[in-house]
């Protein structure tokens, strides 16, 4: 649709001048690189710092007040208790500040279970914390969790179930549909909606995004004179208007840090940045028809290790043609092409022969949990001996299919003893062949959770036990073994047995300690 700009803008006019004194020169999120594309509160969140190492803080210290009243934003979520296993007060006696900074916490997210986990607590729906009062803190802290995951289809889905398009959500909205190829909702979105305010960089470019050019240069005219655009807004917005007028001029100094909107604008002029080298949530915008082969294979490698990629997505990419150059990503692609060709043919000689290769190159870009779901059912069927059959079976027990695993194999050694015991949830008389194993095994014989966690329990505060349970493990990545055992020891306590078992398989088979 066809937006009538110039009498708009002029109209606007008025609603961006009172609402741009407001602006917070501070960032509302805990991501650094959101768009500004509307007009920002005068006084952002400050969250406490969590504590993730022990009892210290986890008891409520104050009296919580709750606000009665309609349904509360952090209440919002995708999945209902019945689908996600946990109870709908998830949160208990928790207070909202807190939790969202246990949230915001920076993690390595090694294992791909505790990634898939913690999707399903972002998405849960729960009641609100009992202070929460209607302020969406939670909610947004939610959001842009998933988004600094670069779980951007998840993000927008939780956004929806708000059900409340506030600045602040519009903005997490606005910049998934930059990084997704939607950005024309948004904009039309933003046009219904001029109550939100949005900023001049964002009412510049939906204005251009609608074709009304003549529109989009008139606002931008208005913000140069009232003195709304500082000089990197201002010379990219020109540029993105007008690239001839620029034509042989060296390229745009990147901004800092480069929003949604920027990288979009600076794509459309011809000076689109690697999105290697920024927020893993960019690698979505090269998975378009637009990029490059080359360009989608690499961001979907990353954002498949991230787990946040259908496994299927991947595949798709990989086999959309054949490499036509060598080395690098390219021999990645050769690999598991060939053993795609060789599973599809049921040919044990070629699988076996092509397998350890293919396992080789997805183990050095972290994609061994993909290539596990996207292979395992076939390899089970084929009749595999020696070393392709061993290796066969690490790659099935890192799919979810790896207790039918476990149950099918002669075990051929202590490693694969403790290993199938894992698969099965039993490690009675087992006996551990390493440190790390030794580290597990205390929490499938008989799980003991710290005292600090069990008092989280004790108030119903399941969630932030989850929280610091995957903390503990992620410790113990880094040498701390005691964290793994007291992590797998809360989710065996808790119920989440399923869980437990791939944790404990990719601490085992995954290379991924520090």
């Amino acid at each position: 649709m066809r937006i009538e700009s110039a009498a708009f803008s002029a109209a606007l006019i008025g609603v961006l001048w009172s609402a741009s004194a407001g602006l917070s020169q501070e960032p509302l999120s805990a991501i650094d690189w959101l768009s500004s594309s509307v007009s920002a509160p005068a006084k952002p969140l400050a969250l406490p710092e969590p504590d993730v190492a022990g009892a210290g803080g986890a008891l409520p210290q104050n009296v919580i007040v709750s606000v009665l009243g309609g349904p509360s934003p952090d209440a919002a979520g995708v999945l209902a208790p019945r689908v996600t296993g946990f109870p709908a007060n998830l949160w208990g006696l928790g207070e909202t500040e807190k939790i969202a900074a246990l949230i915001s916490v920076k993690r390595d997210d090694a294992l791909p279970s505790l990634q898939r986990l913690m999707l399903t607590l972002l998405l849960a729906q729960s009641q609100a914390p009992a202070d929460a009062g209607g302020r969406g803190i939670l909610l947004l802290a939610r959001i842009d969790k998933l988004m600094d995951m670069a779980a951007l289809e998840e993000a927008d889905a939780l956004i929806e179930a708000s059900g409340k398009m506030t600045p602040q959500v519009f903005r997490r909205y606005f910049d998934v549909a930059m990084l997704t190829n939607e950005e024309d909702d948004a904009c039309t979105y933003l046009q219904k909606n001029p109550n939100l305010a949005p900023t001049y960089p964002a009412r510049v470019f939906c204005l251009a995004r609608s074709g009304d050019w003549s529109g989009a240069a008139l606002t931008l005219r208005m913000a140069q004179a009232l003195g709304y655009v500082d000089p990197a807004d201002d010379a990219l917005l020109s540029r993105f208007l007008d690239p001839d007028l620029y034509e042989g001029e060296p390229p745009l100094e990147p901004p800092s840090p480069v929003t949604p909107l920027a990288w979009r604008m600076l794509d459309a002029i011809g000076e689109g940045l690697p999105t290697s080298q920024l927020p893993l949530a960019f690698s979505h915008a090269e998975l378009g028809e637009t990029a490059g082969w080359k360009g989608q294979i690499e961001a979907a490698e990353r954002l498949s290790a991230a787990s946040v990629l259908d496994p299927n997505r991947l595949l798709g990419i990989y086999s959309e043609r054949q490499p036509a150059a060598s080395g690098g990503v390219w021999d990645r692609v050769e690999a598991f092409q060939r053993f795609d060709t060789a599973l599809r043919a049921d040919d044990p000689v070629a699988v076996a022969a092509a397998l350890p290769q293919a396992w080789a190159m997805m183990a050095s870009a972290a994609l061994e949990v993909p290539f596990a779901e996207l292979f395992s059912e076939k390899l089970l069927r084929l009749p595999l001996t020696g070393d392709a059959a061993a290796l066969a079976f690490r790659v099935e027990l890192l799919s979810s299919l790896y207790e039918k695993a476990a149950l099918a194999r002669t075990p051929a050694d202590t490693n694969e003893i403790f290993l199938i015991g894992l698969a099965r949830g039993s490690l009675q008389g087992v006996t551990p062949p390493d440190s790390l194993a030794r580290a597990i095994a205390p929490a499938f014989v008989q799980p003991d959770p710290p005292a600090d966690l069990m008092a989280l329990l004790a108030e119903n505060r399941l969630g932030e036990a989850i929280l610091l349970a995957m903390d503990r493990i992620e410790r113990g990545l880094q040498g701390d073994l005691r964290g793994v055992t007291e992590g797998l020891a809360l989710f065996r306590h808790v119920g989440l047995d399923d869980l437990s078992r791939r944790v404990a398989l990719e601490l085992m088979l995954l290379e991924r300690r520090g």
